[in-house]
């Protein structure tokens, strides 16, 4: 998979898959998956670090993150997140934070919101980083969208949307992830583009799908949006296995003369 990969499967009519990945382990699952892509994602700051929202993420973390999925993913296409006001600084500043990103193994990055961000959208992908939008529920501006809420409900805010989606695809965006907005809205911003959407939250007419890995596993118990399924119970399932292993600890099942040297 590579950004003109994209393309085609959008001109095609073939769905882009991907999911998030934050460590080695996982990245090797999913290497031998036929998974199109794997986002690092600045919700490393929940799912692996504990933090209430995405803000805490930094470079370095980032960084952390994508070089050990980098090891583990084979062939597979990396995006890494650009985390909280790391793309609002100086255009040196910018170019550094995504420069760390991309050495660390990322093949693109991503970043959130619209306005603001056109010009260096450009500048990065004049230097040669290929970059993914995201519009919609914008977990960083979750501060001034007072929480995480449904975007695009009213007319206004639709349209606003239509032109950052725009914006974004002119200043030079291989891709947008469009999150949290109804799905009719979700169809009509697809449509509208020439680039391919991914969505969360945003129906089943976009170009293609995302969802948090330990979202899709079932290992999430606390935080349960609407759009996400679980596609195996992996909570219950990790838990029994660890509980048979303490079983048979305790009871001197394990470790057997098979185990043994």
């Amino acid at each position: 998979m590579n950004i003109f990969d994209f393309q085609k499967k959008k001109i095609s009519g073939e769905k882009i898959s991907m999911v998030t990945c934050y460590d080695y382990t996982s990245a090797r699952i999913l290497a031998e998956t036929s998974i199109d892509c794997l986002l690092v994602g600045d919700t490393a700051a929940m799912t692996m670090h504990g933090y209430k929202d995405t803000l805490p993420a930094t470079i370095e973390m980032m960084k952390y993150h994508i070089a050990a999925v980098s090891r583990g993913a084979g062939k597979k296409f990396i995006i890494g997140d650009m985390p909280f006001a790391s793309y609002r600084k100086s255009f040196s500043d910018n170019i550094t934070a995504a420069q760390v990103l991309m050495q660390a193994g990322a093949h693109a990055i991503k970043l959130e919101g619209a306005a603001g961000n056109q010009d260096f959208i450009r500048h990065m992908t004049e230097t040669g980083i290929p970059v993914m939008g995201h519009i919609g529920l914008t977990p960083q501006f979750m501060h001034m969208l007072g929480g995480f809420k449904v975007q695009g409900k009213t007319q206004s805010s639709a349209e606003r949307l239509k032109e950052d989606v725009l914006m974004l695809q002119e200043a030079g965006c291989f891709a947008l992830v469009i999150e949290g907005v109804p799905a009719a809205l979700g169809t009509e911003l697809t449509k509208l583009l020439s680039i391919p959407t991914i969505g969360i939250g945003a129906g089943p007419h976009t170009d293609g799908q995302v969802l948090v890995l330990q979202d899709l596993l079932g290992l999430t118990l606390d935080l349960k949006p609407k759009f996400v399924k679980a596609f195996v119970d992996g909570y219950d399932q990790f838990k029994n296995g660890i509980e048979a292993y303490v079983q048979a600890v305790n009871s001197g099942g394990f470790p057997s003369d098979e185990h043994c040297y």
